[in-house]
């Protein structure tokens, strides 16, 4: 009896030294922090417009899941495949000068280790900002079954431009202070990029953000500091707010309400009086995806919703053509 217990006990532990190794290990990073916020000067032939308007898309890629992101579904390398042509014929054809994405896949095992920003870069951007938000060894996300896990991952918020990118600055927000320590040892930074672009002898700051989704009162926190950073660049430079804020006027204590409520600022796709819808790409009921601007400097030609994007991700995306004053 006594050895029945003492082997118990010894197979306990070990699996108990066993879990803890794994959380220790899959909740550690891959690269260093020093490595996530860079500037890549790329190879890839281009064409600058010698026009005085421009045009920037701000996309919640959902790493080309489509309206599987966060399911526990089986999601095929065709389908990845087949989102990625998608975005790639829809770009090639829109042409922007630059494009804003939240959630993209650097080297992923969710999305077949795919460097989605690089596939698109290979259109004619010759400068990325890159802002890595998530790298972990191993995500046991969705919890169950095991087999649909994100595994390793490396993900976050990437800037392609036409022109050259100066500065880029990567700002983590606020994490939200009730998640279990076990929990917010996987969970996603929350960051807003701050790129310095030069265009045809301007300096215009874009600031691509991606606000906390899933608990209001860090969101709230997380958009103060938004706004802030904000109103620190609208007053000298042009500037553009971009980005997936997670919030509809419609929510009820809707945190958008604080940028929608500043003088002086420009709201694109606001057309007659109201917002079309960008979540979820299937059947849109909420707005969600935003671009600001600052009018004193910027005025905008035109916007709209790209619905041709289809249901490549989760989100529709959208464009501002601008220019300077």
């Amino acid at each position: 009896m006594h050895k029945i217990f003492k082997f118990i006990l010894a197979t306990l532990l070990s699996l108990l030294f066993l879990f803890i190794g794994f959380y220790f290990w899959a909740s550690s990073p891959k690269f260093s922090e020093a490595t996530y916020n860079k500037i890549i000067e790329t190879n890839y032939p281009q064409k600058n417009t010698k026009d005085s308007v421009f045009s920037i898309v701000t996309y919640n890629i959902g790493y080309l899941s489509g309206m599987t992101n966060n399911l526990a579904v089986a999601s095929s390398k065709k389908l990845f495949d087949n989102n990625l042509n998608t975005v790639l014929n829809n770009f090639k054809s829109l042409n922007p000068d630059i494009i804003a994405f939240q959630e993209i896949d650097y080297a992923s095992k969710r999305s077949y280790d795919v460097n989605q920003q690089n596939e698109i870069a290979k259109l004619g951007y010759k400068y990325v900002g890159q802002a890595v938000n998530w790298d972990k060894n191993y995500l046991p996300f969705p919890y169950f079954p095991i087999s649909m896990q994100y595994g390793r991952i490396l993900s976050g918020q990437s800037i392609l431009s036409k022109y050259k990118i100066t500065n880029l600055d990567r700002v983590v927000l606020e994490r939200n202070q009730t998640n279990p320590f076990y929990y917010d040892a996987f969970y996603i930074d929350r960051l807003a990029q701050i790129a310095t672009i030069e265009i045809q002898g301007k300096k215009l700051i874009l600031i691509n953000v991606h606000v906390e989704a899933f608990h209001q009162e860090t969101r709230r926190i997380q958009m103060q500091k938004v706004v802030a950073l904000f109103n620190q660049y609208r007053k000298t430079y042009p500037t553009i707010l971009l980005g997936d804020f997670n919030s509809d006027p419609a929510f009820t204590k809707s945190t958008i309400q604080s940028i929608l409520n500043l003088q002086n600022v420009g709201n694109a796709v606001f057309l007659n009086g109201a917002l079309p819808k960008t979540f979820n790409s299937e059947k849109p009921t909420e707005r969600l995806d935003y671009i600001f601007y600052n009018t004193d400097f910027i005025e905008m030609i035109d916007g709209k919703l790209l619905k041709e994007f289809g249901q490549a991700s989760d989100h529709l995306p959208l464009e501002m053509q601008f220019k300077f004053k």
